[in-house]
């Protein structure tokens, strides 16, 4: 009892969309962390072919907020937010499981330095056990709009138990502290899915604060080493994101640069890669992507949605 109250208080949330089998393993894995002082928000992303009230009759400590469509990424884990009590939010996907002892070395991290605005734990697969997914990132290059996961698909044998500054974030798990959250904003919800946790973290550097990865926490993914590689939808969603990070995080020469290595360098090269394997699924989601970003040229809002708690 006398931990639980030294200890400030973590709000976890997840985001469902037709997986409440799967969220409740992530659920049942939290049963076994040895830091009590939590909160759990489960946002259900409107599935049209599940019923996520299984996971509150098995689980009926956490809180289940509904969407009413599907919100994207960023969008469930914003409809979490007003909702959090906690001094830290900790954002993790349902298709993690977290090792026991997973979140008091983040919530170390971030008690000792106010100015660290994002913290990472080290990655593994689930499906490959010891390999590691991620663990911490190289800087961005605002030219080329590429970074790297350090760590990526070697096995871990304790040499990335370090902490470190990080170049971004690992959307996958991030704990924020919620006075971040309140000085910078949420979550860019026109992303709806994948860059949003780059671009986050952007702000958020250029607010002051730095993010870092936390080698002595770990989870599992169980995304596995290939999947989605030849999808279409989501080489459409990761084009569209690499892009609008473009043109939300440069400006002036870079940004000009920016564009002319993606339109003209990026775009050739891969448009012929997928017409060279006959996968024309995704020659079209590529340039659906490409379509979207000249398409939207005016009303994109640049800034982040506001935090406002709900009334009580």
């Amino acid at each position: 009892m006398n931990s639980k109250i030294s200890q400030p208080l973590v709000s976890i949330v997840t985001v469902n969309y037709n997986q409440s089998k799967v969220t409740c393993e992530f659920l049942e894995s939290l049963q076994y962390i040895t830091y009590q002082a939590i909160e759990v928000f489960v946002v259900d992303n409107d599935s049209p072919s599940d019923n996520p009230d299984v996971i509150k009759e098995k689980y009926p400590d956490i809180t289940l907020l509904k969407t009413h469509k599907n919100l994207g990424f960023a969008g469930g884990n914003n409809v979490a937010l007003p909702h959090c009590k906690g001094k830290y939010v900790l954002f993790i996907n349902n298709d993690t499981e977290v090792d026991p002892g997973f979140l008091e070395p983040m919530v170390s991290l971030l008690e000792s330095d106010t100015n660290i605005g994002m913290v990472n734990p080290r990655v593994q697969y689930y499906f490959s056990p010891g390999i590691i997914q991620h663990a911490g990132y190289t800087p961005f290059n605002f030219v080329t709009i590429r970074n790297f996961s350090i760590g990526f698909g070697k096995k871990d044998e304790g040499q990335f138990d370090d902490t470190s500054e990080s170049g971004s974030t690992f959307g996958a798990a991030m704990l924020v502290p919620m006075k971040v959250i309140k000085d910078v904003g949420m979550l860019a919800e026109i992303f709806f899915l994948y860059y949003e946790e780059h671009d986050w973290a952007a702000h958020i550097k250029r607010a002051g604060y730095s993010t870092y990865y936390q080698g002595k926490s770990l989870i599992y993914h169980k995304e596995s080493i290939s999947t989605g590689k030849d999808s279409a939808f989501k080489i459409y969603y990761l084009m569209r994101g690499r892009i609008l990070f473009a043109r939300r995080n440069t400006k002036g020469f870079q940004k000009f640069l920016a564009m002319i290595y993606i339109y003209f360098i990026t775009t050739p090269r891969i448009t012929l890669g997928y017409m060279f394997r006959l996968r024309f699924d995704l020659v079209w989601g590529y340039w659906k992507a490409v379509w979207w970003n000249l398409t939207h040229r005016s009303g994109i809002i640049f800034k982040l949605p506001v935090l406002r708690k709900l009334d009580n």
